[in-house]
């Protein structure tokens, strides 16, 4: 039997020990996953504080509690480490490093390089390596595997290389890591086939394409699918707003269709790890063949356009109120990404915020997920919503619709409501003092 064929063996019959590089909120949830399926796993960061933290069996990712991490700590099925050695142990690794935007707009591929080179330093042969951070089409096999070939090692004989894009949505109770499909494509058909018996042990559908290029390739389909649809819809928002039209009423009565239709909703702007950078990632790669993604383009420059848009309702709004942003006070409810998550990552709240505090408004936020921000020159700690809080507030602006709030009971306290989320839709009694986006 080959080191591959017994490779397979060893996943088959959950005797493989695998690994997870990058203990964040894709790598954690996934590396649980491999270990409520039998596996003992062994996740890797370079964060001593995220290392000792698992090891205690607390966690530090939201969709992780400690009730489901202890046990699985307790039971030596997971554990986790910063030392890069534990790698020439592993028989499977899975990739979960960021992959974030240079200021140019450029993939910063600095993550998966050093996550790249620390395994080719010290994996075993008869490996299967697992790309899983969103990327350009072509970075499994123009990063990743020339890397892991510098040594002398061929893929498909000393080890396997495949991309598996990531699919998690933070705050999701109903699609989570074991029941949301899983695509793969590998360098070979070889590695192909073994990651996808590989994710077919913890996951309960998965889904084979032609080769890596192909899998990147279906991530950034996938999100900047969204990305455009969403700055479509901004731009019926502002069109709307022209017009004295309500784009929310337009949405909601074009989703009656029951085919061809699929509702998309406009926002403040696009925030997250994925929504705001993953469509660059594929302009980019396009540029290099000489092709301009013009819709792609577009709507990355509509969806950016519309913290100014808010910054410019609120100074409606406080101009109807006969005052002006400069030294009126304003709260700001939510300021994460999206609703019931603490994640701050590229959120329009911020933008928003930094506008009002260049304007001069007497600044102050909300959000039961996010206790401080310290991120440039915004250094705050959200405030209760006392009933003084929310009255005595010149304009609350409404960021982020977290469940938890009493909506009903702040329109009642507030003078002035700028609603972006349209989740005051449902709210009672006099809407006067409600402007939506």
């Amino acid at each position: 039997m080959s080191e591959l064929e017994a490779l397979e063996q060893r996943i088959r019959d959950k005797s493989a020990h695998i690994g997870v590089v990058g203990m964040g909120y894709v790598g954690l949830p996934l590396g649980v996953a491999m270990a409520k399926a039998g596996f003992r796993t062994t996740c890797i960061d370079v964060d001593p504080r995220k290392v000792e933290l698992v090891n205690q069996g607390r966690s530090h990712v939201q969709d992780i509690p400690d009730e489901v991490l202890a046990p699985l700590v307790k039971d030596g099925l997971l554990d986790a480490s910063d030392d890069p050695a534990v790698i020439s142990e592993l028989d499977a690794i899975s990739i979960c490093v960021p992959t974030p935007l240079r200021k140019t707009k450029e993939p910063d591929m600095t993550f998966i390089d050093k996550a790249v080179g620390m395994i080719a330093e010290n994996m075993k042969t008869g490996s299967l390596i697992v790309l899983e951070s969103t990327t350009y089409p072509g970075t499994t096999e123009e990063v990743a595997l020339h890397r892991l070939e510098q040594g002398g090692w061929k893929v498909g004989e000393d080890f396997l290389l495949a991309f598996s894009p990531e699919r998690i949505d933070p705050g999701n109770k109903t699609y989570t890591v074991e029941n949301t499909p899983k695509i793969v494509g590998g360098i070979t058909a070889r590695c192909t086939e073994v990651a996808a018996v590989y994710y077919e042990q913890f996951i309960e559908e998965v889904v084979r394409v032609s080769s890596a290029r192909a899998a990147e390739m279906v991530k950034l389909l996938e999100n900047t699918f969204r990305a455009v649809n969403i700055g479509l819809v901004n731009e019926l928002a502002l069109m709307c707003d022209r017009m004295d039209i309500d784009v929310w009423e337009i949405v909601d009565a074009a989703a009656t269709k029951p085919f061809g239709f699929m509702p998309f909703y406009p926002g403040p702007g696009l925030g997250g790890h994925c929504l705001p950078v993953d469509p660059h990632y594929l302009s980019w790669k396009a540029k290099t063949y000489e092709f301009y993604a013009r819709f792609i383009e577009l709507a990355s420059e509509i969806n950016s356009s519309m913290p100014e848009y808010v910054f410019q309702k609120i100074s409606i709004g406080l101009n109807q109120h006969r005052k002006c942003i400069n030294g009126s006070k304003v709260l700001v409810l939510g300021v994460s990404y999206k609703r019931d998550v603490g994640d701050i990552r590229e959120s329009p709240a911020l933008d928003v915020m930094e506008l009002l505090r260049r304007a001069g408004a007497d600044l102050a936020y909300h959000d039961p997920y996010v206790e401080k921000l310290a991120i440039g020159a915004l250094n705050l700690r959200s405030t209760s919503l006392e009933d003084d809080t929310v009255g005595n507030a010149d304009c609350v602006v409404l960021m982020t619709d977290h469940t938890c709030f009493d909506l009903s009971s702040i329109a009642a306290r507030a003078s002035l409501i700028i609603d972006t989320r349209n989740a005051t839709k449902n709210v009672g009694g006099d809407r006067a003092n409600i402007i939506k986006l």
